[in-house]
């Protein structure tokens, strides 16, 4: 038999030992053998946070030099007005960010970027769902289609812009089309009309990203099972009340996850509009974003402290709409995959 001592190391005493001491266990005849739960842990937990530091180490280092530290010097030098060479001298404080503030072309742009925000949410969404549900179903063509349509996400913004900005030209290919279909009445300066550049944005837009939005949506019905669409089905739901019920609120984390993603790049587009419209023609036709904003004002007009300035506001202004996106609308998606620590 063997005996337990009280101690809190617990210990393992031999039979012959408890014999030779007249039944009791004596410390010094015993032999203990030390089985404490923080000595066995603490060479595991060591373990893990090595293969930790060496996994993540890289990467966190990468994201402090191209990110974190970037971010730190933009900050520095938007309190100097600073031309870009040498160290900065002049030093302005938050001049800079009372002119941004205060400046008229800042505040269009960033009614631009809002208006991109939601209408790409608006435009992309239900034409992304539609498109994934069509393609969700077999049918014949089917992965030549889904190539078809994920195609314009892949080519470079570069090549969208020069090639859309050729062809919505007054005297470019849309409008000679439309005069050949006998529809002249149609045409329309479609890039330096204010009334008509933001639309004509979107429809860009719109045509370069809807290929993520669908195939996101895709894999994200790919994840639901097909048992529960049987058993709708066997209960007398049609396709409509199916999708309804059971496809949208499955996809919900998927449908969350994109819309974030859509917003945070719709606050910081640039290449697209500076393709197309140019950094002047841009605010002339009611394009412009905060992005190009930056650039015109910063480093083309050869002040890039105020540039930096600008650059650490659409931080912000992104980092805060982040935050806010993440606390009241992925909070149910983040709390449930996250796990408490439970050591026993």
């Amino acid at each position: 038999m063997s005996v337990r001592t009280s101690s809190p190391v617990e210990g393992r005493v031999d039979a012959d030992d408890v014999a030779a001491g007249g039944g009791t266990p004596s410390p010094a005849a015993g032999r203990v053998v030390a089985t404490s739960p923080g000595a066995r842990r603490r060479p595991r937990d060591l373990r893990k946070t090595i293969e930790i530091a060496v996994l993540v180490g890289p990467a966190l280092l990468i994201f402090l030099a191209f990110v974190i530290f970037p971010v730190i010097m933009a900050g520095y030098y938007g309190f100097f007005r600073w031309k870009g060479f040498g160290p900065p001298t002049d030093f302005v404080g938050l001049q800079n960010y009372v002119t941004i503030f205060q400046d008229p072309t800042f505040h269009e742009a960033v009614t631009h970027n809002a208006i991109i925000v939601v209408m790409s949410l608006v435009l992309q969404g239900p034409a992304a769902l539609l498109l994934a549900l069509l393609l969700n179903r077999p049918m014949r063509g089917q992965s030549v289609i889904r190539v078809l349509i994920f195609a314009p996400y892949v080519i470079a913004e570069v090549v969208v812009g020069t090639g859309w900005s050729l062809m919505l030209q007054s005297e470019g290919a849309l409008n000679g089309l439309l005069e050949k279909i006998g529809l002249g009445a149609f045409t329309q300066d479609w890039l330096a009309d204010p009334g008509i550049a933001m639309w004509t944005l979107l429809g860009i837009i719109t045509w370069k990203y809807i290929g993520f939005a669908v195939i996101l949506f895709l894999a994200g019905l790919q994840g639901i099972p097909q048992e529960l669409t049987e058993a709708a089905q066997i209960d007398g739901a049609s396709y409509w009340q199916i999708q309804r019920r059971i496809t949208l609120p499955l996809l919900g984390p998927t449908l969350r996850i994109w819309a974030f993603l859509s917003i945070i790049g719709a606050l910081q587009l640039f290449d697209l509009v500076y393709i197309i419209w140019g950094q002047y023609v841009a605010s002339t036709a009611g394009t412009s974003t905060m992005a190009t904003y930056m650039v015109a004002n910063g480093r083309n007009a050869g002040n890039y402290g105020y540039g930096n300035a600008v650059a650490v506001v659409l931080f912000l202004i992104s980092l805060v709409v982040a935050l806010v996106y993440q606390r009241f609308v992925l909070r149910r998606d983040t709390a449930g995959a996250l796990t408490e620590r439970t050591d026993r």
